[in-house]
């Protein structure tokens, strides 16, 4: 680790549930990190109401005294209280309005480096995390459970919600395999980890088999079935850790009572029950797996037997660590309990395999460890201070100009604005410089830059780019024209090839062609701006997702009208000190202030389409005549 992080943990399930294994994991590997040294901070539901009012009040008093000390133990801050289900639908209400200001709250106010959800499916605490995180965002999936991620029907929003993580993580292969099938993303595997408890004695005495009621309902009735075929006379005994007990449908004779304990789950599950045991049934048909008990039956040194479905098998080597059996065949799992009760060298050398598993993949130090890497690869892509020391000092003292960065004329298609007009209305408008950024032009640009000291204002050469397939970037201070069509990374390295910067204009407005987050990503490291405020951009939500976005990898924000009619110019504007060429724009652009004109997209936009759309050509070559004219004389 190279320096302490704060950290939010955020879980969907109700703290109290210290059994549940996504609990269970946060507890464990947030205990790990803060001994690592960082400040791990835990956000879940609750279900006391006395405790949700008594945390929302520090939230408001003093939320930083919420973030632990750097290697103190994790915090825990009960942010609502547990959503309610909907039984028969199986699907939750919606967020609590409450809860969700909150969780706005709690990061407006809390500085975080990243922000861990988990199971951040909607909607959830996990989730109302996601869409209001101003950190770097890390998403484990847990469950290999095609019935939960199914359960997204809204299936276009909960992309745009994933969209938001920057990692996406998978506790299993399986899962990794099911959320791409269903959100496509590149997801890593990383193991939620389990308990390894201190080896003790070795046990003598008959062979324990352990099985836990927390599969699907049916699983039990296999099992049951199972040990029915057991030979009566074997060595062994039964330790079923049931909240629910025995159905009717699942009958003991009396001769296998006095061989099978029925157990409720104690405080820590069925915790205690796995490390006394030798052999560790799981029966699942694939409908609601429970991986993570054959995780802690490895921890223990436990042999598990377990149905053949895929996440089973992929924790077991395909029988390496473990046998198997094909699910609803009782004969079968019976008779692969039957070798292990009898072959006490074979449940040896299956334990041994487990080995490396106890020493190296197991332990939450381990998978904590493994965490640490994957935050301090993400923070490293954040952007330092990138500016040029002696570009810093010329701009230093310098008086502040107001810039436009972000705006056409009729050299691109949509706009009608002659390159006189749009130097006229700059000036009038105070702008002490411009960048015009034509689609997939340049002349524009070029003709500007000749004209601009008739009319007293800078004009940088730009071009806003449409790529192949992941939207528009713009080149500034660039000297050619930049063909569209090539990819992202293809059009950006011809910009850095020109001695341009890159900027990126409404990165996050579906109404514009724009790449998406994973191709953002991708390039995050050769931005050199992102356009965080844009006028016509429909959606305020959409500007302020740019604005996180600037702020959590910490790229310089800029704005800009994006005018296709000269009315525009001016409605948003950077005051920077002023600047000469790309190195001083980087240092000035250090101390931007960005100055918004709220209220004007609709104006503009009818303007546009009156120029652009409504009038006859005719009509346009006769009226910028008139405008070319007026602007020279004015200028």
């Amino acid at each position: 680790m190279s320096s302490p992080l704060a950290i939010a943990h955020v879980t969907p399930y109700a703290w109290e549930d210290t059994a549940h294994p996504v609990n269970r994991h946060v507890a464990a590997v947030t205990a790990e990190l803060a001994q690592l040294g960082h400040r791990v901070l835990v956000v879940a539901p609750t279900r006391d109401s006395a405790r949700v009012r008594a945390d929302r009040k520090s939230l408001r008093g003093d939320p930083a005294s919420l973030l632990p000390a750097p290697g103190e133990a994790p915090r825990a801050i009960a942010i609502g209280e547990l959503l309610p289900e909907v039984t028969a639908g199986r699907r939750r209400a919606a967020v609590p309005v409450d809860v969700t200001r909150a969780v706005e709250q709690l990061h407006e106010t809390l500085a975080l480096d990243v922000c861990h959800v988990h199971e951040p499916f909607a909607p959830s605490v996990s989730s109302a995390a996601l869409r209001h995180s101003r950190a770097l965002n890390v998403g484990t999936f847990h469950a290999p459970s095609e019935r939960l991620v199914s359960t997204q029907l809204a299936r276009k929003v909960v992309e745009l919600v994933f969209g938001r993580l920057d990692v996406r993580l998978a506790s299993f292969g399986e899962t990794a395999k099911l959320m791409d099938r269903f959100f496509p993303a590149p997801y890593r595997v990383l193991g939620p980890g389990a308990a390894v408890p201190a080896a003790g004695p070795t046990r003598i005495g008959p062979a324990r088999i352990v099985f836990v009621d927390a599969e699907e309902r049916a699983a039990l009735r296999a099992f049951i079935r199972g040990i029915r075929r057991l030979d009566p006379d074997g060595s062994w005994e039964v330790t079923v850790v049931s909240s629910r007990g025995l159905s009717s449908s699942t009958p003991l004779r009396a001769d296998l009572r006095a061989r099978v304990e029925v157990v409720a789950p104690a405080g820590e599950g069925a915790a205690s029950a796995v490390r006394e045991a030798d052999i560790v049934v799981l029966a699942s048909e694939g409908a609601r797996p429970a991986p993570d008990l054959i995780l802690a039956a490895l921890g223990a040194g436990a042999v598990p037997l377990a149905s053949e479905i895929p996440v089973y098998e992929e924790l077991l080597g395909d029988g390496d660590r473990g046998l198997l059996f094909t699910p609803r065949e009782p004969d079968l799992l019976a008779a692969q309990l039957d070798r292990l009760i009898g072959d006490t060298q074979l449940r040896g050398r299956l334990r041994a395999a487990g080995d490396a598993a106890r020493a190296d993949e197991l332990p939450y130090g381990k998978v904590a460890g493994r965490l640490d890497e994957v935050y301090e690869e993400l923070v490293a892509r954040r952007h330092g201070d990138r500016t040029d020391p002696a570009a810093r000092k010329r701009v230093a003292g310098r008086p502040a100009i107001d810039v436009d960065l972000h705006m056409h004329t009729d050299h691109s298609g949509d706009c009608a604005t002659p390159v006189e007009v749009l130097l006229a209305t700059a000036r009038d408008q105070g702008l002490g410089a411009i960048a015009v950024t034509d689609h997939n032009e340049v002349s524009g640009a070029l003709d500007a830059a000749a004209k601009a000291a008739d009319y007293g204002v800078k004009v940088i050469v730009a071009e806003e780019v449409k790529t192949k397939e992941q939207g528009e970037v713009i080149g500034l201070f660039i000297t050619e024209k930049i063909p569209r069509g090539m990819t992202l990374q293809e059009t950006i390295a011809e910009i850095k090839r020109q001695g341009g910067l890159v900027y990126v204009p409404h990165p996050f407005d579906r109404m514009h062609a724009v790449p998406d987050y994973e191709h953002l990503l991708d390039v995050v490291d050769d931005i050199d701006l992102i356009e965080v405020y844009n006028p016509r951009v429909a959606i305020g939500a959409f500007n302020e997702e740019a604005q996180r976005f600037a702020e959590k990898y910490r790229i310089p924000a800029a704005a800009g009208s994006d005018s296709h009619v000269a009315a525009g110019l001016g409605t948003v504007r950077n005051r920077m000190p002023d600047f000469d060429g790309p190195e001083e724009f980087l240092a000035s652009l250090r101390s931007n202030q960005i100055i918004t004109k709220p209220g004007t997209l609709l104006y503009v936009q009818a303007l546009k389409f009156l120029e652009t759309k409504a009038t006859p050509p005719a009509a346009r070559r006769a009226r910028k005549a008139r405008r070319v004219k007026r602007a020279t004389r004015n200028g």
